[in-house]
């Protein structure tokens, strides 16, 4: 693997040194030409703004006279081109020559923050800075509220979880920290947790039309599309379960 953040980039090793690359840190795609003017004005403003981030982020230079095949995969029709990729995809690009401030924004907003490293990290000490940098960050919040809980801790779990907005993973799992003291859904959790996910949901769902309690018909609302959230919408399981819930609900 590369160690220089700036590099020329070709067909043959474009896979290696930019894709697979992206996996370990972001890498901004700079496809110019010799002949092309603005090329030549946007290029040393990449490498400007590149190399004052000392190794968070790395620059491939693809000259697509040289190198059509990549251009053509990539639909070059018009350059300077840009493209940012992040863990093997393009998550973000422009075109045409840039000011300073535009591909510093550019930049700034591929390059992963201080509180998304530690994120990435799992433990929870880097969890909890995380927190501290940027509060409210559902990624952060959930697993180290998950954490608590394992050890007991769960008043905690359920303080952290509250400082989280507009997370259905964060709200199912409050809403499942508020319910597995009930005996009749112990088994329903605990089939979750054992990947019979089915089964799982299928009690949760099966108990909310004879709840009379509207926030405990809420809770397991919640707990119910926290699960679904994380199994995205592709999934079987997913996709019945939402219309069972559906049909439970309404």
């Amino acid at each position: 693997m590369l160690d220089v953040v700036i590099f020329d980039a070709t067909d043959e090793t474009f896979q290696t040194d930019v894709v697979e690359r992206s996996r370990e840190l972001p890498v901004v795609v700079d496809f110019w030409a010799a002949w092309c003017g603005p090329c030549r004005q946007l290029t040393p403003i990449l490498e400007k703004a590149v190399t004052k981030r000392d190794g968070k982020v790395a620059l491939a230079k693809l000259d697509t006279d040289a190198n059509p095949r990549v251009a053509t995969e990539h639909r070059i029709q018009s350059i300077p081109s840009v493209k940012g990729y992040r863990d093997g995809k393009v998550v973000a690009e422009f075109m045409g020559a840039q000011p300073p401030a535009q591909v510093e924004r550019f930049l700034d907003a591929l390059v992963p923050s201080e509180a998304e490293e530690l994120v990435r990290s799992g433990n929870e000490e880097d969890l909890r800075r995380a927190l501290e940098l940027e509060p409210g960050r559902a990624d952060a919040a959930v697993p180290l509220a998950r954490m608590l809980a394992a050890r007991g801790e769960r008043e905690e779990a359920l303080e952290l979880l509250s400082n989280v907005a507009g997370s259905f993973a964060a709200d199912g799992l409050a809403a499942r920290l508020r319910l597995e003291s009930e005996p009749e859904l112990r088994d329903a959790f605990a089939a979750l947790d054992d990947g019979e996910l089915e089964r799982g949901l299928d009690s949760l769902i099966g108990a909310i039309p004879s709840s009379d309690d509207p926030e405990r018909k809420d809770d397991l609302r919640r707990s119910v599309v926290g699960v679904l959230d994380e199994l995205g919408v592709e999934h079987p399981v997913a996709r019945e379960s939402r219309r069972k819930l559906a049909a439970a609900l309404y």
